[in-house]
């Protein structure tokens, strides 16, 4: 069986190792993929310090990756040896993208059209995931707000006009979370962010940036100068810490709707007096059986979306050494270091 290099984690908190695995082979739906690139995010190390959502061990982490499909199961008509694609990695084993070749279901990839790179295509997959399946996904077991989608009925206009508030606007979610603010045709598009991220965050929606440094109360003044008094009936908040989350709730008006990345940290008595204020905590797969059938409509538009600069890829930053610069990374996003950009690593660089 054909060998590759992957990033395992050996036991629950234990430090990352690279060894040698075994390729896996796909189903009749799936293709194998030779990864290019595949980005780091938060989850990663948390996954590590906390053991989130790992069943056993050893785990092979990773959630998103570009790379070229090198093997197409039996029943996969939409994808042919030699296509480059962009995905999101899944929990198994083999699925995971920190590691030189994986599976991904053909269904739920997108080609990557020629002005994107293979780095820049990796920044992608999840970020974007975790706000549409929080906004759009049907299902009845979704974490969504179940709203209208842009291909379908009063998906582009029922929001026209309607201000959103996306804190952290700078952290990769952040970033998909404007565009598809602006793709719903919200308006005003209000974010958070450091005054150096003000002019790359505007040109991908937010018609206004205030400074993250800002005291709450503050925050929460220039807003209503924004909208003149209009309520705020979207908030979305990447970062959803509990202070973010108090002032994501508080700008929320009474019946809004309130999508966090993470449990609810807002204190009882404020949800007690909530006012019908709806909190959503989301499941950014597309791999979630409640969230595929909109992960095959995602990633059937992303290709076009990408092309035509409807949706535009997260700054990128190429960390050296494949899989072994992982570590480090994963080190600078536990400590907060990164802003505005997304660590890459080429996992067929690892030595």
């Amino acid at each position: 069986m054909p060998t590759q290099k992957s990033l395992v984690l050996p036991a629950a908190q234990a430090n990352w190792e690279v060894k040698v695995t075994d390729v896996p082979t796909p189903g009749p739906q799936d293709v194998l993929v030779k990864i290019a690139a595949t980005a780091l995010n938060p989850l990663d190390w948390k996954i590590q310090a906390f053991g989130l959502y790992v069943q056993k061990y050893p785990h092979i982490a990773g959630c998103e990756a570009a790379g070229t499909v090198e093997e197409v199961g039996g029943e996969v008509k939409n994808l042919a040896k030699g296509d480059k694609i962009l995905f999101q990695g899944d929990f198994a084993n083999t699925h995971a993208t920190f590691q030189q070749y994986c599976i991904v279901p053909a269904a739920r990839t997108s080609q990557i059209p020629d002005n994107i790179s293979f780095d820049q295509a990796a920044s992608v997959p999840l970020g974007l995931a975790t706000v549409a399946t929080g906004l759009w996904s049907h299902h009845p077991d979704a974490k969504s707000a179940n709203w209208p989608a842009p291909w379908e009925q009063e998906g582009s206009t029922k929001f026209a006009g309607k201000p959103a508030l996306i804190l952290g606007g700078a952290s990769s979610v952040g970033q998909y979370a404007i565009q598809l603010a602006k793709l719903s045709g919200h308006s005003p598009i209000i974010t958070t962010a450091s005054a150096h991220n003000a002019a790359s965050l505007k040109s991908l929606g937010a018609t206004h940036v205030l400074d993250r440094s800002r005291a709450p109360e503050d925050v929460l003044r220039e807003i209503q100068k924004i909208t003149g008094g209009t309520a705020i009936e979207y908030v979305y908040d990447p970062i959803a810490t509990a202070d973010t989350q108090v002032l994501a709730y508080d700008a929320l008006a009474p019946g809004g709707t309130l999508i966090l990345t993470l449990p609810p940290a807002i204190p009882e008595d404020k949800l007690k007096d909530g006012a019908g204020k709806r909190v959503i905590v989301v499941f950014g797969s597309v791999h979630a059986p409640f969230n595929r059938a909109l992960g095959v409509e995602l990633c059937s538009r992303l290709t076009d979306w990408l092309r035509t600069g409807v949706i535009v890829p997260n700054r990128v930053e190429v960390l050296p050494k494949g899989l072994v610069g992982i570590s480090e990374g994963l080190e600078r996003l536990k400590q907060g270091k990164v802003s505005g950009t997304k660590l890459v690593v080429r996992p067929q660089e690892t030595p």
